[in-house]
């Protein structure tokens, strides 16, 4: 049966935030995307099937990114305008998944706004950036900044997923981003570099809530070891995936959303 997605937009002091929502369950539940292309409001139906096993039990809303963006945005901004649309939306003591850009965001409501966010699921994500995710975040920006397309596209699909996940499906990813604008470049470009403010480590220890730190042996963006040394600084459960699955773990392992229902319902 097809779950129905209902879009909207909210207002913020200073800006807007589009949003969908999905799902009939009494508790909320709230995914943080990572950065990409394309705004995540153009896949709201796929996402909504991807995750509807959680949809009984939870009432799901996924956030885009904030609608109008400036230069040297950070992620605190970032993550301070999502706040900002939880509390407009009178979403509280909700359960968190933060994939990516999306995690480190959900770390920084999880600090500031600790009364946002009931439980953690951090999925391929890092309180800091080494230097294999520098380089491979800087490589983008050259490539989005040249506006080579399928140079980008070839790059994502190499690096963003395991073997089997990119041979199968590398070519209609690609194919479904052949009509990203100059606005969806300059918006990607944006959103990338504010990876460069990306060092809240030492803040780790004032999220308080229950967490659950998701990696990828073979996550060729932000590293298994990021995952990790999260999960060490939190003291919380983790798990990895095996190196046929990558950074994208996330839309890859079959297992993924049991693996979030089980935390959120503990």
């Amino acid at each position: 049966m097809k779950t129905t997605v209902k879009r909207a937009t909210v207002r913020l002091s200073h800006n807007e935030m589009d949003y969908f929502t999905f799902g009939s369950g009494k508790r909320q539940m709230v995914i943080l995307p990572g950065m990409a292309l394309k705004s995540i409001m153009n896949v709201a139906e796929g996402v909504a099937s991807s995750y509807r096993l959680l949809s009984d039990e939870f009432t799901i809303t996924v956030f885009d990114r904030t609608k109008f963006l400036t230069e040297n945005y950070t992620l605190t901004q970032l993550a301070e305008d999502t706040a900002e649309a939880m509390q407009r939306l009178s979403i509280r003591n909700a359960c968190v998944f933060g994939a990516s850009q999306g995690g480190v965001m959900a770390m920084i409501i999880a600090i500031m706004h600790p009364e946002l966010v009931g439980r953690l699921a951090l999925g391929s994500t890092a309180a800091r950036l080494d230097p294999v995710s520098a380089q491979v975040m800087d490589k983008w920006m050259e490539l989005a900044e040249q506006r080579d397309l399928q140079a980008l596209l070839d790059c994502f699909v190499s690096v963003l997923y395991g073997r089997d996940f990119a041979e199968k499906f590398g070519a209609f990813i690609k194919l479904s981003h052949q009509d990203v604008t100059e606005a969806d470049f300059e918006r990607f470009i944006i959103l990338g570099k504010s990876f460069d403010t990306l060092d809240i480590y030492d803040r780790l220890e004032q999220i308080h809530c229950p967490t659950l730190v998701l990696g990828a042996i073979d996550d060729k963006v932000l590293t298994a070891q990021a995952s990790f040394e999260i999960a060490q600084k939190l003291g919380c459960a983790c798990y990895f995936y095996e190196s046929k699955y990558g950074h994208c773990a996330f839309d890859e392992a079959p297992d993924y959303k049991q693996r979030l229902l089980d935390f959120f319902t503990q």
